[in-house]
């Protein structure tokens, strides 16, 4: 593998909710994704979901409290954990998680996006 740039990375995602592959390493992938609005409230029943925030605040809502996020914070979601990412500005972020995880997990829907390659 050769290194690759976070911010390059982030540059070539052209619309929010879009996870973009980085890098994989065992059975993880680590991807880019930009976000802005509110996603769908959704589990991954089988693994849990790194958010490393990058620019903006994210807010993680869970149903027992919210969790804000700024720029250089890590938070995981455990597995089974009913979430609903929100962006009230545009944020740019890394996930970690399984390879194959689907984005809206259990609740599928017209923001399900297959995680994509980076152009070039």
């Amino acid at each position: 593998m050769t290194p690759r740039n976070i911010q390059t990375a982030l540059d070539q995602v052209p619309e929010p909710w879009q996870p973009h592959l980085l890098a994989r390493f065992n059975d993880h992938e680590v991807k880019v994704v930009k976000l802005l609005g509110e996603f769908v409230w959704h589990t991954h029943p089988d693994t849990d979901e790194m958010f490393v925030v990058v620019s903006g605040v994210l807010t993680l809502q869970l149903r027992d409290g919210d969790v804000r996020l700024g720029p250089q914070d890590v938070y995981v979601v455990p597995r089974g954990v009913e979430h609903c990412p929100r962006a009230d500005e545009e944020v740019s972020a890394l996930l970690v998680e399984l390879a194959g995880t689907q984005n809206t997990g259990d609740a599928g829907g017209a923001l399900t996006s297959e995680t994509r390659e980076l152009p070039g």
